[in-house]
């Protein structure tokens, strides 16, 4: 079981709940029962802090929304193929790659492989949703796309 890929996942889900409602991270923690600050909120969502079974149903009911519900999505994420934990990339390849959506990845990798890098790359999520980001795609769409070759 990859700890860190559901870390991770829970804190976007957590994330996209509050900014769904338009919260501030300062809002939420106002609204939980038990003192937490903005910064511990921060590191929740960003996935580099776990959060104890109570803290999580505060801010679940907090944010109006069923733990078993949350923690399903995230379950469904960390365990479904368009969201994997990590992606075995092939630089070479990438660098090489015309497919127009692909541009400012095919640049990264052939940086990579200019710098004589290892010939594959271990992307893990947060790596493969910045690359999605920077290529103007959803991150299952760049998954799906790698995977093509």
């Amino acid at each position: 079981m990859d700890c860190v890929a559901y870390q991770r996942a829970l804190g976007r889900e957590l994330q996209q709940l509050r900014v769904r409602r338009r919260w501030t991270r300062a809002q939420l923690v106002q609204r939980l029962p038990m003192e937490l600050s903005a910064q511990a909120l921060a590191s929740y969502e960003t996935g580099t802090r776990s959060c104890t079974v109570v803290r999580f149903v505060e801010l679940c009911t907090a944010l109006e929304a069923s733990p078993h519900d949350l923690l399903e999505r995230v379950h469904d994420q960390v365990n479904h193929d368009d969201h994997p934990a990590s992606l075995k990339v092939d630089l070479t390849r990438l660098a090489l790659d015309e497919r127009a959506p692909l541009n400012p990845a095919r640049r990264w990798a052939a940086a990579e492989v200019a710098r004589h890098a290892p010939g594959t790359r271990d992307l893990d999520l947060s790596a493969l949703e910045s690359l999605a980001a920077l290529c103007g795609l959803a991150t299952v769409e760049l998954v799906r796309m790698l995977r093509e070759g």
